[in-house]
């Protein structure tokens, strides 16, 4: 993983695209960073164990670009960010608040999420496959 690229699927359900975001390498473990893709802020995290995730970086409680600022932690077996603003706790791999269902106005208080997978660079494989944030990577075949 190394020398991986860390892409994200565009659009999060709908078979693609992907997108490379950034180096493998690039990623601190415990730590978060902001990328921005076609004019969307999105999170991208890699934990001490190597796996990395992907979410929307608007906290929902505050409305501020601040969730790859976050804490990364874990509840029990749920990898979470917690948010720096209102220390909320957002599951990583759903984006679902595991402490309010609901944000400030009534909608849900979630953070959108991307499946994340790592290729080589330079290369026309597709890589290992985070299903769809975290979890174990899996190798993706190319169509032939």
């Amino acid at each position: 993983m190394t020398g991986s690229l860390v892409e994200i699927e565009i659009e999060p359900g709908a078979g693609g695209p992907w997108r490379a975001v950034c180096a493998y390498h690039d990623l601190l473990p415990g730590r978060g960073t902001a990328v921005l893709v076609d004019g969307r802020q999105i999170a991208l995290f890699r934990d001490r164990g190597g796996e990395v995730y992907a979410v929307g970086n608007r906290d929902p409680f505050s409305g501020a670009h601040v969730i790859s600022r976050g804490l990364l932690g874990s509840r029990g077996a749920t990898p979470v960010v917690v948010s720096p603003m209102y220390k909320q706790a957002f599951d990583l791999r759903t984006g679902a608040c595991l402490d309010e269902p609901a944000g400030p106005g009534g909608e849900p208080a979630a953070l959108p999420v991307w499946r994340v997978r790592l290729t080589p660079p330079a290369s026309g494989c597709a890589g290992d496959v985070a299903p769809p944030n975290g979890g174990a990577h899996r190798p993706e075949t190319t169509p032939s």
